[in-house]
């Protein structure tokens, strides 16, 4: 793995002298142009921006609410490097205010009648399943091509991500809108990504990133004498994605079906019909009204807005039971991960099933 380079301003050189090379290899047609240009861009002016966290806290003449933020951040980066063992380098001890609510907007298509992401070819991150976009009117026209061309189509603006190691990632302005403990869950689930990584393999790579966030946020609880977060909305959050998923499987089937368009579009849409009334009768009956998911439920819904579900949280429960077989212990965790991405992919998914099986089976 290669490791960070020490100076962020030295980084910014590097980039500016290598990067255009790099392009001249990729590029192969205007549209490739126009897309890896903007993704230079956007990526250069994520570098530019960067500054020691250190350095804004000490600066009283900066926003003291966001000094207090950053104070918290650090709090968490220590924790995430000493008792989770997640990389110890510079990345999130640098701040970044990049003037924007997201710092990319993905666009996830899937053909109309399949829960198949399109796929995008990178060469650091390899395939992954949605395309990036620094600007929300590029993402939108993005989204209007693959429409015209029949496919489900959904836009997500992303708060961080991770560069793999390449770079020092930055804590960015955009992080920090919804308090310091979901700045401390971003940190853990980006540094995941730097702690290891398969490429070509989204679900693998979300799903191992986000255990890591929520177990790594159970333990950050706890280090502060918190207790654990286990409330309502926990609750709520775990039994929405079960309900998403179920209705995932439900399309999966049918879309299996040698149906003529119409009447499978139509049993579509009554599938997402049936995932609203599910969601309704569990909103009302179990939490009491609560409607904080009824804004993105009654939206208009497609198999995209249904991919990150998938793509995030599938084999969340098969890293819970790794992490249970190795006794909690991060170190061992980490090595039985890699084990688990040196395996073919058929080989990795059947490890991951049974993983998920014995989890949610309780042996």
């Amino acid at each position: 793995m290669i490791r960070p380079l020490p100076s962020h301003r030295l980084l910014d050189r590097v980039f500016r002298i290598l990067f255009p090379g790099v392009m001249l290899l990729l590029l192969n047609g205007c549209s490739s142009v126009s897309y890896y240009s903007q993704l230079a861009d956007g990526q250069l002016q994520l570098l530019r921006a960067r500054e020691p966290v250190t350095k804004v806290i000490a600066d009283p003449s900066r926003d003291a609410k966001l000094r207090a933020h950053l104070v918290q951040s650090q709090k968490a980066r220590d924790f995430a490097s000493e008792h989770l063992h997640l990389p110890d380098n510079q990345s999130y001890r640098l701040y970044a205010d990049i003037g924007r609510p997201f710092v990319v907007w993905n666009v996830f298509a899937t053909p109309e009648f399949s829960l198949t992401p399109q796929n995008h070819c990178f060469p650091i991150a390899g395939c992954v399943a949605y395309r990036g976009y620094y600007s929300q009117s590029g993402a939108r026209g993005e989204a209007a091509l693959q429409h015209l061309q029949g496919m489900d189509v959904s836009i997500g603006g992303v708060e961080a991500y991770s560069t793999l190691g390449w770079f020092n990632d930055p804590i960015i302005n955009t992080m920090l809108g919804w308090g310091d403990e979901r700045v401390a869950t971003l940190i853990f689930h980006e540094l995941g990504h730097q702690r290891f990584y398969v490429k070509d393999d989204t679900e693998f790579n979300e799903s191992f990133a986000t255990f890591v966030e929520q177990e790594g946020t159970r333990q950050w609880r706890a280090f502060r004498g918190l207790p654990p977060d286990n409330g309502s909305q926990m609750i709520q959050r775990d039994q929405f994605i079960e309900l998403v998923l179920a209705t995932r499987s439900r399309l999966e089937k049918l879309y299996a079906q040698p149906l003529p368009a119409p009447q499978m579009r139509e049993r579509k849409a009554a599938e997402f019909e049936r995932f609203r009334q599910d969601y309704r009768a569990m909103r009302d009956s179990q939490w009491g009204g609560d409607k904080r998911y009824d804004a993105w439920v009654n939206a208009p819904l497609n198999n995209a807005r249904l991919l990150p579900f998938g793509l995030y949280d599938q084999w969340v429960p098969a890293f819970a039971a790794l992490f249970r077989q190795v006794d909690g212990d991060w170190v061992r965790f980490f090595a039985e991960v890699e084990k688990l991405g040196g395996l073919t992919v058929g080989e990795r998914k059947a490890k991951l099933k049974a993983l998920a099986d014995s989890q949610n089976s309780g042996s």
